[in-house]
């Protein structure tokens, strides 16, 4: 199933070029009082919902795809986990090139384990990327993000699919510069997640999946999910040993080599095998 969210808030199931408004299944959520919970709501009861989608889908109305803003499929991430420089290829472009490590000590990613992007950070593909500091070099990064189904602490590898709901494209942007990577990632809109949520009965093995990035039509990034030094399974087992995992936090899983600068005004366009296609545009912060 592809699950998106799109328009005021409504929830879809994406069919070829439409979109099913399943919006009625978000009826099934349970209503919550302060304090809130410490997990996305919809992720942490998709199976209740996708038993209401199924009821209702027959009679949805439709929406064109090409004509509907797309949101993050995940609202109300409670984390937001990135894997630094976790391609071989992208470690040694880091480290041979000043312009991207500029100063910064890079160690492998089992030395310089996990660091957290700010949720405020999060937007969908119809948002664009409102690049900040354009005095400085400001560069995309294509990745696999991970959404986690469901609660978890030290999850062994051998267990790790378990936890997953599903997967997404996720757009890591940062701000070149000697700040920690946390400041310079976290900006407003510098985390994009999309198109939609494709749930981990559609795709089941995400450890062999093409990837790719262009900006204005020119090849940035190409490179294979099985290049990973940290897999998905890994990643998460890697992360629960120090997080507990709920519903609806998102693992992005490390770009590879071909990280490259944006400017106001371009298009970028980035595919994963299994997921899709996702275009967001480039603009100046207001």
């Amino acid at each position: 199933m592809k699950l998106c969210r799109f328009g005021n808030n409504q929830l879809g199931i994406v069919e070829g070029e439409r979109i099913l408004d399943v919006t009625e299944a978000l009826e099934v959520l349970p209503a919550h009082r302060y304090p809130l919970p410490d997990e996305d709501p919809l992720i942490a009861n998709l199976e209740v919902v996708r038993r209401r989608i199924d009821e209702i889908s027959g009679t949805a109305s439709t929406v064109p795809l090409s004509e509907a803003e797309l949101l993050s499929p995940v609202a109300s991430p409670g984390k937001i986990i990135a894997a630094p420089v976790n391609y071989v290829k992208h470690l040694q472009e880091v480290l041979d090139d000043h312009n991207l490590h500029h100063d910064n000590q890079i160690n492998h990613i089992q030395r310089a384990g996990l660091f957290l992007k700010a949720t405020s950070s999060l937007v969908g593909a119809g948002a664009g990327i409102p690049l900040r500091k354009l005095e400085r070099r400001n560069d995309h990064e294509v990745e696999l993000a991970v959404v986690i189904g469901k609660r978890g602490n030290n999850i062994s590898r051998e267990d790790a699919l378990d936890y997953v709901a599903g997967y997404c494209i996720g757009l890591d942007i940062t701000i070149r510069g000697p700040e920690e990577r946390s400041l310079r990632k976290s900006p407003d809109g510098y985390t994009v997640l999309g198109p939609w949520l494709v749930t981990s009965d559609e795709l089941s093995d995400a450890s062999s999946l093409d990837l790719s990035l262009t900006v204005n039509g020119e090849p940035r990034q190409k490179a294979n999910t099985s290049d990973l030094i940290l897999g998905v399974r890994e990643l998460i087992e890697f992360a629960s040993g120090f997080y507990t995992l709920h519903p609806g936090d998102v693992i992005i899983t490390g770009t590879p080599e071909g990280v490259g600068p944006l400017v106001p005004g371009d298009a970028m366009h980035a595919w994963i095998e299994g997921i899709g296609d996702l275009r967001v545009a480039v603009r100046a912060a207001a």
